[in-house]
């Protein structure tokens, strides 16, 4: 079975990586040359663990090709996996995913299967399946398939070759039995649904869990007001199955290339069928809040940040990515530096491309110790494992002044107490040294 995939982002490359790791042979496509010749050298242009290895490992079963029509021709699967970006209204814009129909309408020369794995609006693949029956160029057959990722950045390999389920929206017995060719080798159960189903399904799922994190945000910013730990609650919580403990973690909200994305495509779709879905309303606007809780708790010690040097640890929107997109970073440092302070950032891999958004504005540091060093402040927007490892007494040492203001919880309150560094974080009472810290500038 010969395997195209379009598009070569995080679910087009991981999934045809991890495709070839269960013995298909498959050939990927990309308009952008430069990242097909780094794809052909075995270097990947995105971080994330494992990928790699097995791009290296399978290199012999995959192809990187900028040729459509040479991937398309005589496929018997073509997976499209491009981009669905979120237009200013909400909305996802499916323009790439109608470029890919209508070159595998001009192209395909035998009958096969489409599979449409970007995340897409409910009823998106009816209208691709028009699309390219109303541009077919030769008398074949295809048959449409709704197969939602839901990997997440970081574990993308992991969460595609462990999948906790298979989502397939079919429409004929013959798509459903291609498709179960695909994946014979994953040992994953099916979900065998309709295309609309299918759909919703990765939506529903998505939101659901942004959700959670916005409500847990939300108990942990009334457990800072009442005095409760957000840590108990979250465990007492968790242990209740009908709950679980996923995504309870308390922090400075969600972001990345799904979760916003995604809840706001599902609240415009609502709105477009003149219906509103409240809660993914609510989850939007607390998210959107909650990416400035820091800068709130700052402003309690600081009449402002003008000249003063402020460390910035994380900048990526979570560990194990450089993926800066909805990075609580990208909403608080150009705050920092409107404010007249000095930033230093420090970020094991995210730092190349936040050099392009921010070039020269900041200053970048090769480690910890540095960024912090004679810092009056230092804001956590990321929880890297070397950060949550860090010796806590160094930034007593090293600051100017020791205030640390955590987004992600990554230290133990009980073990902060009595380093002279003064804690703030997410949900949790603040260090006792609070009580004597003076107002900066």
């Amino acid at each position: 079975m010969k395997i195209s995939v379009a598009g070569t982002g995080y679910v087009g490359l991981v999934t045809a990586v991890c495709l070839a790791e269960n013995g298909n042979t498959v050939t990927c496509v990309d308009i952008n040359e430069e990242k097909v010749k780094l794809l052909n050298s075995g270097v990947s242009p995105i971080y994330e663990p494992q990928l790699e290895e097995l791009m290296w490992k399978n290199r012999d079963k995959i192809k990187y090709v900028s040729d459509y029509q040479d991937a398309y021709t005589d496929a018997d699967v073509i997976i499209i996996a491009v981009g669905t970006p979120e237009r200013k209204d909400g909305s996802a814009n499916l323009q790439y995913i109608n470029e890919v129909a209508k070159q595998v309408a001009n192209t395909v020369v035998k009958d096969c299967v489409v599979v449409i794995k970007s995340t897409v609006p409910i009823g998106t693949n009816d209208k691709i399946e028009k699309i390219i029956k109303d541009n077919l160029k030769y008398d074949v057959n295809i048959d449409l398939v709704s197969n939602p990722e839901f990997l997440a950045q970081g574990s993308a390999v992991k969460d595609t070759l462990e999948a906790t389920r298979i989502v397939l929206g079919v429409e004929s017995e013959n798509a459903e039995f291609v498709m179960r060719e695909v994946y014979k080798n994953f040992n994953t159960p099916f979900v065998i649904t309709d295309r609309k189903s299918a759909e919703m399904i990765k939506y529903a799922a998505n939101d659901f869990l942004a959700l959670k994190l916005s409500y847990i945000n939300e108990i942990a910013n009334l457990c800072e007001i009442v005095g409760a730990n957000i840590e108990d609650v979250s465990q007492g919580m968790g242990m209740d199955p009908r709950i679980g403990d996923k995504f309870l973690n308390a922090g400075i909200g969600y972001g990345g290339s799904c979760f916003p994305k995604d809840t706001k495509a599902l609240h415009w779709l609502a709105n477009y069928n003149d219906y509103e879905i409240k809660t993914i309303k609510a989850t939007i606007e607390v998210n959107e809040n909650q990416k400035i809780k820091l800068i709130k708790k700052a402003r309690k010690y600081l009449n402002s940040f003008n000249g003063l040097t402020v460390a910035v640890l994380g900048l990526t929107f979570k560990p194990g990515t450089d993926d800066l997109r909805e990075a609580p970073s990208l909403t608080n440092i150009p705050i920092l530096l409107e404010d007249g302070a000095k930033v230093n950032v420090w970020d094991p891999v995210g730092m190349e491309n936040f050099k392009k958004v921010f070039s020269d504005d900041v200053t970048y540091s090769s480690s910890i110790e540095e960024a912090i060093t004679n810092a009056d402040l230092c804001f956590i927007f990321t929880e890297w494992s070397e950060i949550k490892e860090f010796d806590i007494e160094k930034y007593a040492k090293l600051m100017k002044k020791p205030l640390v203001i955590d987004g992600r919880n990554c230290y133990s309150v009980v073990n902060v107490e009595n380093t002279g560094v003064i804690y703030e974080s997410i949900g949790r009472k603040a260090t006792e040294g609070i009580k004597e810290m003076e107002i900066i500038n």
